[in-house]
């Protein structure tokens, strides 16, 4: 299928959104990471359009969660994760122990992080709701300040 995305300006740097008839595959910052030959489009498909608005509300503070059609692609354990992600609430944190333990396998602490940092739909699948155990900040694809103001906006620091 053929992928497009589109750019949507927020506070924290514009957004591409990536995604095809089946959903959306990549959220995340510009300049792309994933997929960076992909065309912008001028007509957008809905999962896409669905996704910016959703994305605006969040940043408007009129959202505290997303019901987007996501298209991700990953390994079973991947997919799993980003599952775990995708239910820590707004405003909460969790850590990657936290993450393992829901996950039923709390020795896999390491392969959580690796999964987390491999999240495509960044924000809709909030990997920046994950800290270190110790409380802190730590790695974030976006880069730490965009986590922090990520953090900020949703009241947790």
């Amino acid at each position: 299928m053929t992928l497009i995305q589109t750019r949507i300006p927020s506070p924290i740097d514009d957004i591409i959104i990536q995604g095809n008839q089946d959903g959306v595959s990549y959220v995340g910052f510009y300049p792309v990471i994933e997929c960076p030959d992909t065309p912008f489009a001028e007509v957008e498909l809905p999962h896409i359009l669905n996704c910016a608005a959703q994305l605006n509300e969040y940043f408007a503070g009129e959202r505290t969660d997303f019901d987007v059609t996501l298209a991700t692609q990953g390994t079973v354990f991947q997919q799993a994760v980003w599952q775990a992600l995708i239910a820590v609430p707004f405003g909460h944190t969790q850590s990657y122990s936290d993450i393992a333990n829901a996950l039923s396998n709390p020795k896999a602490v390491r392969a959580v992080g690796a999964a987390n940092g491999k999240n495509p739909i960044s924000i809709i699948v909030p990997c920046h709701r994950i800290i270190g155990a110790n409380g802190k900040l730590t790695g974030y694809a976006g880069g730490l300040a965009r986590k922090q103001w990520l953090l900020e906006h949703e009241g947790i620091i």
